[in-house]
């Protein structure tokens, strides 16, 4: 039902209240001057409820961008503890860059336009980001919408939708070569940390970040059977890697040493339940060993690459390294073309020579 209420100011100016009620929803009003304005809006308004888009149209205009960051950081960004601090980050840029805009107003092409901010945004140094962060800016854009969509219905669809991600490049392989490999191992021995040492010798063996191996606790690892289990990975799945060799017994002789007021491997001396931090004498290592271009994490580079020049597959690769698929894995594929050579021709002497 609806009705149109005709009003006079004290000026003799005359209006229109329009009003729309439908059994189930609340009513909804609105003022016009002409009396035509107020019939159209009862028809749109009408039509609208009944198909259900009123209402997340005047959320949508009625909620800004802030408004639904500050919802997202309290009630989604909590579930996502290993990405949460990362995230936070990005959505204070966005909050930044368009957070006053109502949700209406944040259309595709006002998303596309801000993520080409984002690119040539200077971030000193002559350094400007990437692709592959500039969709990781996106995504959480798109996540946030994609809730403020479907569990709040404060609009009607995701505008991050139609926005095609930016083509990423095949990321960065950089291992060291025998002689760079020999010079920072030996550095690192003669760091003053005698910490510094195992770490790299664990990270170059079994490809595991930085965060894996600091994280590591004696519970965790397994001399007998040499292998190691890292508790808390980046996709959030334990995984285990074998520890063989020289790492296992390094592995071994730092046990001897180990602290029995710490269930950490590379606990601080200060405080036995928090892990020691190797910045400066990393850095220190590599500028000794005299090493261009190289830092922490290119140690998971340099194992992967490793083991591709040894004939390990992709997949052998990716289970070693942590990874759901073999996309990430792929830029290692050039490494072990001489290995899949040699399978073929394995092949075909078997069966072309019978």
């Amino acid at each position: 039902m609806a009705s149109i209420e005709e009003r006079t100011n004290s000026k003799g100016d005359k209006s229109y209240r329009a009003k729309v009620r439908l059994k189930g929803y609340p009513v909804q009003s609105a003022t016009f001057k002409r009396k035509t304005d107020a019939t159209r809006w009862i028809a749109s308004t009408e039509s609208a409820i009944r198909e259900g888009r009123h209402f997340k149209t005047s959320e949508a205009k009625r909620r800004t961008l802030s408004e639904a960051i500050e919802r997202y950081r309290k009630e989604i960004l909590p579930r996502k503890p290993k990405s949460m601090k990362k995230q936070s980050l990005q959505l204070t840029w966005w909050d930044k860059q368009l957070g006053q805009y109502s949700l209406a107003d944040i259309t595709t092409s006002v998303i596309s336009e801000a993520r080409s901010t984002l690119l040539n945004e200077s971030l000193g140094n002559n350094r400007t980001r990437s692709e592959a962060t500039a969709n990781r800016y996106m995504a959480v854009l798109s996540h946030l919408l994609n809730v403020a969509s479907k569990e709040w219905e404060w609009i009607s669809e995701n505008p991050c939708s139609r926005i095609s991600k930016l083509p990423e490049s095949r990321g960065r392989v950089r291992f060291l070569s025998d002689v760079e490999r020999a010079a920072l191992l030996g550095a690192c021995k003669e760091s003053k940390s005698s910490h510094l040492y195992p770490v790299v010798v664990i990270a170059l063996s079994t490809g595991a970040r930085l965060g894996e191996i600091l994280g590591l606790r004696w519970q965790d690892v397994d001399t007998n059977k040499g292998r190691i289990t890292i508790q808390e990975t980046k996709n959030g799945e334990r995984r285990t890697v074998p520890l063989t060799h020289h790492a296992l017994d390094v592995v071994k002789e730092w046990s001897k040493v180990r602290r029995i007021d710490s269930e950490l491997l590379f606990p601080t001396k200060r405080n036995p339940k928090t892990h020691i931090d190797i910045r400066s004498p990393w850095y220190t290592a590599v500028k000794r060993a005299r090493i261009e271009d190289f830092r922490f994490h290119d140690l998971r580079h340099c194992a992967a690459s490793y083991l591709a020049m040894n004939g390990a597959t992709l997949a052998e690769i990716a289970e070693v390294l942590g990874h759901k698929t073999l996309q990430m894995v792929k830029r290692y594929a050039h490494l072990s073309e001489a290995h899949t050579h040699d399978v073929v021709a394995k092949m075909n002497d078997r069966i072309f020579n019978q």
